[in-house]
């Protein structure tokens, strides 16, 4: 018979063991909030304009708390998108398994959540980086889950367009991190991911029509069909593919640049083209799913050029 001193341990015990898969089960679901696939994307970018801001070395506070204070923001704004969507996200396929419409968490517990990174987010940029990106960053972040999700998303078949402007500011905040103002460069990365965002997201939009249409959210093929949809796509992604050969027109950029955003331009717009002339929803999924590999590699191909000089002078030293 245990003595009520060892019942108690063992109580305690119990309790913990009951306690550590809820923790953990919270710490995945407040993490699911947060859309991590979509900021790593966000970060990514933020980072490769870090980069692209100087010729040199980036301070490593700069480059760790920078990019901390962006991932926090983006991930409020994520999970501000959660809370405010949370009713159409039970009804839609492709949401319904989300954290709040399943409610493994409650509203009060995403908000909190949310505020508390966006709190923490704006002190780290203050403080560690500069007031311009912490107000940028703060811009972005009420754009994107106020203006974009609250408004603009059940207001106008534009909604992606429009709001595609706090989706594509990332690569600014990571170069104002560095040097503390916007220059032309910035902005050009700015413009390719705003011309990149509708037809990224109008592939997804094709073939969750029916969808969209079911929750009222006026998505462009809800709106004006599906023919219309894949014409606009297939103007931004030209418009894309102009925007993208700027920087090197600009010098921003060099030959290594040119040739990989070349080779992308050239598998996106033949995406587009099957796409206008012979849709079908397989091939919208494979479009949006390039599409995401597309800007991930065109940032890749900037940063590659970006440090070419000295890539080149480090295989010089190795081999010789």
């Amino acid at each position: 018979m245990k003595s009520e001193e060892t019942a108690t341990v063992d109580d305690i015990k119990t309790d913990a063991k009951a306690r550590k898969p809820r923790f953990m089960g919270l710490a995945k679901e407040f993490l699911e909030l947060t859309k991590p696939r979509v900021v790593m994307l966000i970060v990514f970018t933020a980072v490769v304009g870090m980069f692209l801001s100087t010729p040199g070395a980036i301070p490593l506070s700069i480059l760790f708390w920078g990019t901390l204070g962006i991932g926090l923001a983006a991930g409020s704004a994520a999970a501000i998108n959660h809370i405010v969507d949370q009713k159409s996200d039970a009804i839609m396929g492709r949401t319904q398994y989300r954290p709040l419409p399943q409610g493994q968490l409650t509203t009060t517990e995403a908000v909190i959540f949310a505020l508390i990174l966006a709190v923490i987010a704006m002190v780290i940029l203050v403080l560690k980086t500069n007031m311009l990106t912490a107000v940028l960053t703060f811009s972005a972040l009420m754009g994107y889950s106020v203006v974009y999700t609250l408004f603009l998303k059940r207001a106008t078949p534009q909604n992606i367009v429009i709001g595609g402007a706090a989706g594509a500011a990332p690569p600014v905040l990571g170069w104002t991190a560095v040097t503390g103002e916007v220059t032309a460069d910035a902005l050009l990365l700015f413009l390719i991911i705003f011309l990149w965002t509708p037809p990224h997201f109008w592939a997804l939009a094709l073939y969750r029509e029916k969808e969209y249409a079911k929750v009222d959210i006026p998505m462009l093929p809800v709106t004006h069909g599906a023919g219309i949809t894949r014409l606009h796509i297939l103007l931004y992604t030209i418009l894309l593919t102009a925007v993208t050969t700027m920087p090197y027109a600009t010098k921003m950029a060099g030959i290594i640049y040119l040739i990989g955003a070349s080779i992308l331009n050239i598998i996106f717009l033949i995406y587009a083209w099957k796409l206008y002339r012979n849709y079908s929803d397989r091939l919208s999924r494979k479009t949006f799913i390039f599409s995401i590999q597309y800007l991930s590699f065109l940032f890749v191909f900037l940063l590659i050029d970006h440090y070419s000089v000295y890539i080149h002078t480090a295989l010089q030293s190795a081999l010789y």
